[in-house]
């Protein structure tokens, strides 16, 4: 029985699937898979089932959970201090939803590092919002940026507010769209593919159909498409504020816009967290965070932008 067998088992039982599981750890689904079979057969249980809704913990899986989870965040807490013997620079990873990751997360980090007084090894990633809390409660992220995570959750993290701010429908120039909205042509970035973000969210009141949506690998993508007369799309307001100022981009009166959204950091609770993690925390509290947050163009050069991407990666 290893680390990484009880790794595997524990997020293929917090997430629900080994896709998911192969996704947030970032290696191949049969990697996964062969780790949780070898895992099974060490300890003679099938410890997962799969049912109708997905995996299903077995009497023993459901009592091996909970020690595996334990076993797992000592693994991290171990590899972590022996970092720190050898002088290594602290690691700061940061997870974030495509939107925030497209246009926040870069330069709030840039920001932060600068600010920070020791060496520090940060890096990024894209999650969906089902696995944000898994990861943070599991060490493989230390921040979570984006919908609120923590309710209903059987996990030590905190949801913590950051920023608030409205999404609005946007088409190009002076367009119109006529007829009602679920017959018009709907262009998304990955985020509004994510049932439980605020995006998801506002077309699913919408009622908008699965066949009137196009999904665009980024959100500047899906405006730039929008901006051409190829349809609608749905905007955090202050991201597309200089678009809309040249004229490239025009508000849409829809019933129901603007919504409402709001920004959260996921976090270990308070006791749990590390010195850098709780730093950057007060950091995302800071006047120059919410002026990053606000207008994020002006913080990240264009050679080290990265579109996001579905899967949890490390940059």
């Amino acid at each position: 029985m290893t680390l990484t067998q009880l790794n595997a088992f524990v997020l293929v039982a917090r997430l629900g699937s080994v896709t998911a599981a192969a996704s947030a750890l970032g290696v191949s689904e049969p990697a996964v898979s062969q780790a949780l079979a070898a895992l099974r057969m060490h300890l003679g249980d099938q410890l997962l089932s799969r049912g109708p809704s997905g995996m299903t913990l077995t009497p023993g899986g459901s009592r091996l959970l909970a020690t595996a989870s334990q076993i797992v965040v000592l693994g991290a807490e171990a590899h972590a201090a022996v970092r720190a013997a050898q002088g290594a620079p602290e690691q700061l990873k940061v997870i974030a939803s495509p939107t925030v990751a497209e246009f926040v997360t870069a330069p709030l980090l840039e920001a932060f590092t600068k600010r920070y007084a020791t060496g520090l090894d940060s890096s990024s990633g894209v999650a969906v919002t089902k696995e944000m809390a898994v990861l943070v409660a599991n060490r493989l992220a230390d921040v979570a940026i984006g919908p609120d995570v923590a309710a209903d959750q059987e996990l030590p993290v905190v949801s913590e507010p950051i920023f608030k701010y409205r999404l609005v429908v946007v088409a190009g120039g002076q367009s119109h769209p006529r007829g009602p909205a679920h017959q018009w042509r709907w262009l998304v970035g990955p985020s509004a593919t994510d049932p439980d973000s605020d995006m998801g969210h506002f077309l699913a009141r919408l009622r908008i159909p699965e066949k009137r949506v196009g999904v665009f690998p980024s959100q500047t993508a899906a405006w730039a498409a929008a901006a051409d007369g190829a349809g609608v799309s749905v905007a955090v307001e202050h991201l597309v504020a200089q678009q809309m100022r040249r004229g490239e981009l025009s508000l849409v009166d829809v019933p129901g816009s603007p919504g409402q959204g709001c920004w959260y950091a996921t976090l270990l609770d308070r006791q749990q967290r590390s010195p850098v993690t709780s730093s950057l925390r007060r950091f995302l509290s800071t006047p120059e965070a919410m002026q990053l947050i606000r207008s994020p163009a002006a913080g990240v050069p264009p050679s080290r932008f990265r579109p996001p991407v579905y899967v949890t990666i490390w940059s």
